[in-house]
């Protein structure tokens, strides 16, 4: 009489559909993992950033400045005439005019942010006058002069790379650790807000 078995152990798995399996996991693993701009895209964010970073840094030695001779924190005139030359001069290097003007009126509002920032905090210290401020036109101006060429050719970059998936999500994380965090990130955020609005996700 037949009978059936109960019980049975069910077979193991041979080697083939061992590694056929750690190959399928690895695999789905690899999905999961959000996709990075290559090396040199990631070079070119990283460039941007620093000198973001450095453009900002500068606003303290505006501030001090200021503080001294008393000119008010606003000079549109002077804005004006500088988002023109930075149009031309993007222009020139194929970058997008407005993305230029829009990036530039950013870098603006970011530094005098900080430059109100710290003169209100120096008139709740009823700080006087620096020792030794820098002199806006020798020595300040001159740095920003240099960052601005630096900054179109690095926005060339930039708009190459802005459709890149996973640009975005990088630009974002390493933001947090190459441009500086003062007054809680607010003027960070205003800085790279152009690029955020183009960079793909």
């Amino acid at each position: 009489m037949f009978r059936y078995r109960t019980g049975r152990r069910p077979s193991s798995l041979s080697p083939l559909h061992a590694l056929a399996l750690v190959v399928l996991i690895l695999l789905a693993g690899c999905q999961m993992q959000p996709p990075e701009p290559v090396d040199e895209d990631k070079m070119a964010i990283d460039r941007m950033l620093s000198l973001i970073d450095e453009r900002l840094d500068v606003a303290e030695d505006v501030a001090r400045a200021k503080w001294n001779s008393g000119a008010a924190i606003n000079a549109p005139e002077r804005e004006a005439q500088l988002l023109d030359r930075v149009a031309d001069e993007a222009s020139e290097a194929g970058v997008d005019e407005a993305f230029a003007r829009e990036f530039f009126e950013k870098q603006f509002d970011a530094s005098k942010q900080i430059q109100r920032r710290l003169q209100l905090r120096w008139v709740q210290e009823g700080r006087g006058p620096f020792a030794n401020p820098p002199d806006l036109a020798e020595e300040v101006r001159p740095v920003l002069d240099r960052l601005t060429p630096q900054l179109i050719d690095s926005l060339s970059d930039m708009q190459r790379i802005a459709r890149v998936e996973g640009a975005g999500r990088y630009l974002e994380a390493r933001a947090r650790v190459l441009v500086q965090d003062d007054f809680d990130g607010e003027p960070r955020a205003v800085a790279l807000r152009p690029l955020f609005e183009v960079m793909a996700r």
